[in-house]
């Protein structure tokens, strides 16, 4: 459920459903990209990231606290150890720093998750 823009995304497997907890995420490791992904249990909904965060360098995303930002409820990540929040659909800090994460587009076919690669 990612709103990145790109015409040729290469469908990558990367995990099982199960293998991403309720309301919480995890890490993959595709084309030798560490990607963080989140299941938002309660809409039903996935999204996928890079794993670093920006700020200092730490592989940590996929460990970070989720929840929902505004009135909008734009769904986030806050890093778990500087507390940066970025938006789980744009990637902008949402911190009010000039920091950006990646955001990837995905697929959930049966039990498997699928992340786009740009080709």
């Amino acid at each position: 459920m990612s709103t990145t823009t790109s015409v040729n995304w290469q469908w990558r497997l990367a995990c099982r459903i199960e293998d991403v907890p309720a309301d919480g995420g995890a890490c993959v490791l595709l084309d030798g990209q560490q990607i963080a992904i989140f299941y938002f249990a309660r809409r039903n909904e996935w999204y996928a990231t890079q794993n670093r965060c920006p700020h200092r360098g730490q592989m940590a995303l996929s460990r970070g606290m989720t929840g929902s930002s505004g009135e909008s409820c734009e769904p986030k990540v806050a890093c778990p150890f500087h507390k940066k929040t970025f938006s789980l659909v744009t990637g902008e800090c949402l911190s009010g720093d000039d920091y950006r994460i990646q955001t990837y587009p995905v697929r959930v076919k049966g039990d498997k998750v699928y992340i786009g690669i740009s080709a």
